[in-house]
């Protein structure tokens, strides 16, 4: 992980609240895998007029790669960025997504927070012909996924949170990743993992990973803000995630 710069490229307005940035990176962010994130900080100027301000970088996963040097983000449509815009970037943050090597179904879940975090692992999945379900439940039901893959099967669940032939759809997981409300994860993924196990009675390791999209502070793992409790010890977001297997998480 390293200090660079970064600048946008281009913009695209995707659907009604979301654009993507194309991002122009340093060479040292090539090989950032799914899981991984940004941490980004906007410059007015030149880096050297700037007021140096180390801390409040925003947390950016990235969702595709188009080239070796060319990354994109989503963000909502209604911040506003401009082509040419200078970034400060720290990165890449966090341990990529473990993938099992075997690999025929994977189950995304997203509970009141944008899909946007687990969408950089679509493209080379479908690569490797892996299917792909990609469930919105609660808020995430407004989220408009026609610039998704044609590939991917997209379900909006119901207010209780299911949806036709869930038995099914966990059935013939290989793995699940999800995500939860933004600022309370561990109440979403405690209420996912309720759900899951109720239609499902065993539950294999490695099996079923939350993902956390918290600020970081520092992304290094020196001033333990991003701590979560685990039946391991103490793990942090920024190096041993952000994805924590959920049968490990202290969810209470």
């Amino acid at each position: 992980m390293k200090e660079t710069q970064a600048y946008i490229e281009r913009i695209r307005r995707v659907n009604r609240e979301y654009q993507r940035l194309d991002l122009a990176v340093d060479d040292s962010l090539a090989n950032i895998q799914a899981g991984q994130a940004l941490l980004v900080r906007r410059i007015e100027k030149d880096y050297e007029a700037e007021v140096w301000d180390p801390y409040l970088r925003e947390l950016w996963f990235p969702v595709e790669a188009q080239a070796r040097s060319i990354l994109v983000v989503e963000q909502r449509a209604r911040q506003p960025f401009l082509p040419g815009q200078l970034l400060s970037i720290i990165g890449p943050v966090g341990s990529p997504i473990r993938l099992r090597q075997k690999l025929r179904n994977i189950l995304l879940i997203a509970h009141d927070s944008s899909p946007a975090a687990l969408l950089f692992m679509l493209s080379p999945l479908l690569a490797r012909d892996v299917s792909i379900t990609l469930v919105l439940m609660g808020a995430a039901r407004q989220y408009e996924a026609s610039h998704l893959p044609e590939a991917l099967e997209l379900i909006r669940a119901e207010d209780n949170l299911g949806w036709n032939d869930m038995v099914m759809t966990l059935g013939w997981a290989d793995q699940i990743f999800v995500l939860g409300t933004p600022g309370e994860e561990l109440a979403s993924f405690a209420k996912i993992l309720r759900l899951v196990r109720s239609r499902r009675t065993v539950l294999p390791p490695r099996f079923i990973y939350g993902m956390l999209q918290r600020q970081l502070p520092c992304g290094l793992g020196a001033c333990h803000a991003c701590m979560v409790n685990t039946r391991q010890g103490h793990k942090l977001q920024c190096v041993d995630g952000p994805a924590f297997d959920l049968t490990t998480l202290r969810l209470e």
